[in-house]
């Protein structure tokens, strides 16, 4: 209330309407404004000249405004490109990898495939060695039955692998950097398990290889104390020649020195074969040595050229080495005997025999029975009078009896 009246004692108070008056010339016009039509053209005057200035300034800066907003949806748009360019080219990346992996993965169970192949032929190789190694009952070097292509499938398979379909999404590349290293996990206890089997393989051949030198030695040694020397002459051999390329394969070298030395031990055994050193009456005493012995019908001294074993008559007589029976029948002294012609020069003599069971010119092997004990021709009991002779020349039976004692253990 009090500033109303302030207000009124400085401007006075005006309840009249305005009045406006237009002169032109002669002619005058006037109008009469009431309050409220003053406040409502102060209004729209004030609404106008916003409107303007706002229009004003529109038009001013509207270049400005849509060319910042062009720039910044431009960045936005480019940075978005950029992401998409960046993570495109991290998954064509992580694609490529997989790609190089999987030729990678194939190129080792292609080599894996070639080397159970290997190993497939090896044995093959192996088995006629092995048979004249004498080691068919259970030291065959193993060969696994599974190809390392169908493992590897199996343990692929069994992870769930698929490096190509693992290059559609970021998780599945993840997914196939697992899977890939656990692939080669597997490719390396395949790898290790072959090369198991190689090392197995080739340590049986060595050990075999080995022993069969020692067999060998053992028997010429044994062929060696009796004063028997076996002619091992591998000079005739022949071919062409072939140069070998590069470093030898440690498991040819070792193939060639097991085929060597079982070579050699087949000539060794051969040999021996045919080599008297069998015992003609196994399982009977000896009753008279070789040498100078008092004679049991007359008294004196006299010279025994063989070994004599007691025996029952009818005791079965067997040949000592394979060979020709070169002489049956009656001989004088030795009563019914039988002569056997063995390489080497060698031959052997079994008298006083009851019976006689092959003929001559027959072949008969090392062990076969030829005739009984008896007491025929100049004889004081049935025995058997036997006699190793080399050209004629009467050689002491002993030395080959315990050599041959000795190389059956061997061979």
């Amino acid at each position: 209330m009090s500033k109303q009246l302030k207000h009124q004692a400085v401007f006075g108070r005006r309840n009249e309407p305005h009045t406006i008056i237009i002169a032109h010339g002669d002619t005058f016009r006037h109008f009469t404004l009431r309050p409220w039509a003053m406040a409502v053209l102060g209004t729209v005057a004030v609404c106008f000249s916003l409107g303007y200035l706002v229009a004003t300034s529109y038009l001013v800066f509207r270049d400005d405004l849509i060319g910042a907003s062009i720039a910044r949806q431009a960045r936005m748009q480019h940075a978005y490109e950029d992401r998409i360019s960046a993570l495109r080219s991290q998954v064509d990346r992580i694609i490529s990898r997989q790609l190089l992996d999987q030729q990678l993965m194939e190129q080792k169970v292609a080599e894996l495939m070639d080397r159970q192949n290997a190993l497939l032929d090896r044995a093959s190789r192996l088995t006629p060695l092995m048979e004249r190694a004498g080691a068919a009952d259970g030291a065959a070097p193993v060969v696994p039955t599974e190809r390392p292509a169908e493992n590897q499938k199996a343990a692929l398979g069994s992870a769930g692998i698929d490096l190509l379909a693992t290059g559609s999404t970021m998780a599945a590349i993840g997914t196939g950097y697992a899977l890939a290293d656990q692939a080669d996990m597997t490719f390396s206890e395949i790898s290790r398990s072959i090369k198991a089997i190689e090392s197995a393989q080739i340590s049986r051949m060595q050990a075999l290889a080995d022993g069969a030198e020692e067999t060998a030695e053992a028997v010429v040694e044994a062929l060696a104390d009796a004063g028997i020397a076996l002619d091992l002459d591998q000079t005739a051999v022949g071919g062409p020649f072939i140069a070998a390329d590069g470093l030898p394969d440690m498991f040819e070298t070792t193939v060639q020195e097991l085929d060597a030395a079982l070579t050699r031990l087949d000539l060794i055994r051969d040999g021996v074969g045919r080599i008297p050193l069998g015992n003609p009456a196994p399982g009977q005493s000896v009753s008279s040595a070789f040498g100078y012995r008092t004679d049991p019908l007359l008294g004196t001294r006299a010279f025994h050229a063989g070994i004599d074993f007691r025996g029952p008559t009818g005791t079965a007589v067997l040949a000592s080495a394979e060979g020709v029976v070169e002489y049956a029948g009656t001989n004088g002294g030795y009563g019914k005997m039988v002569e056997i012609r063995h390489a080497d020069g060698l031959s052997t003599r079994y008298a006083h025999l009851s019976a006689i069971h092959v003929s001559e010119g027959q072949r008969v092997d090392g062990g076969e029975r030829i005739g009984d004990i008896g007491s025929t021709g100049r004889s004081t009991g049935p025995h058997l009078h036997y006699e190793v002779r080399r050209r004629d020349d009467a050689r002491d039976p002993a030395p080959f009896l315990k050599a041959g004692k000795r190389i059956k253990g061997l061979l």
